[in-house]
């Protein structure tokens, strides 16, 4: 009997009893202490609102997840509408931001996020909030058996939508198109991003091997370079024709003794023709001679 009377109350009157009790007690306690009346009374007034203020769900965290999709819904449906980068990266935060503050998030804004993560070419992402959306049995809605306050309002909410659409016609279409969504693509999606998560890495694995062999050959022409000469390439030797070895002959340096290669000649570069004979003494030794 106590059971079905509790199951009858209203889900306010249940709070607010149990509220009252727990005030009853920690006032009884606090007069026990010889607490002034004034004090217990407007410390359980004071704690009354607290509660009140952190144990009500977010309507506003509830009303976020509802424009999350629809915004989501434009950007994933193909009407030839091209979206900026910064525009979807808008949304994709948005939705991170609900999983973030919302304790036990809906399965369809995994999916959402899955979806937009695939759309971008975030491949990783995609199969993160994919996989647990088509592979994880946890992730359905019958395994939702404990209900936070803000999935409870949540639910409620989109039943409203749901019994009545035309209240929100928008919403409607967008909760319907990503639940279409998930159930047909969802598959495929995951699968797409899978394999162009493999493609990257192998593209990203042969980007590093060229780089490698790009720094091998650097290092090795450095070394080339750098590489110390022979004694031979210090200096240098020359052969002949006939093949007998000759070394390469210097020019003759000046000493202190600056005109001793000149006197050994006989004669200096400025001079050349110093020593020679005048040509009326060549033709007379000529004509002596025959």
């Amino acid at each position: 009997m106590s059971n079905k009377l509790q199951r009858k109350l209203p889900e306010a009157l249940k709070e607010n009893t149990q509220y009252a009790i727990a005030f009853g007690l920690i006032a009884t306690m606090l007069y026990v202490a010889q607490f002034p009346v004034f004090v217990i009374f407007f410390f359980g007034i004071f704690a009354y609102f607290l509660w009140k203020t952190f144990s009500q769900p977010s309507r506003g965290g509830t009303r976020e997840i509802f424009e999350f999709y629809l915004s989501a819904n434009e950007v994933l449906r193909d009407d030839e509408r091209r979206w900026f980068g910064f525009e979807v990266q808008e949304v994709i935060n948005r939705g991170e931001r609900i999983l973030q503050l919302m304790n036990g998030a809906p399965p369809l804004v995994y999916f959402t996020l899955g979806a937009l993560y695939n759309r971008i070419g975030d491949h990783k992402s995609a199969v993160n909030h994919l996989s647990y959306i088509v592979e994880n049995d946890n992730a359905d809605e019958t395994t939702y058996v404990y209900a936070t306050p803000e999935l409870r309002n949540y639910v409620r909410i989109l039943r409203k939508i749901e019994r009545e659409p035309a209240e929100a016609p928008q919403t409607s279409a967008a909760i319907r198109a990503l639940e279409r969504a998930r159930r047909n693509r969802g598959k495929v999606m995951l699968e797409n991003s899978r394999a162009g998560l493999l493609l990257l890495d192998g593209k990203k694995e042969k980007a590093m091997l060229e780089q490698k062999n790009q720094i091998e050959k650097l290092s090795e022409i450095n070394n080339h370079q750098t590489a110390p000469k022979s004694i031979v390439d210090e200096s240098p030797e020359k052969f002949a024709p006939n093949g007998n070895q000759t070394v390469e002959a210097k020019p003759p340096q000046n000493s202190g003794n600056g005109k001793s290669y000149q006197k050994k000649n006989g004669n200096s570069n400025e001079e050349p023709f110093a020593n020679r004979k005048p040509i009326s003494e060549v033709l007379h030794d000529i004509y002596d001679k025959k």
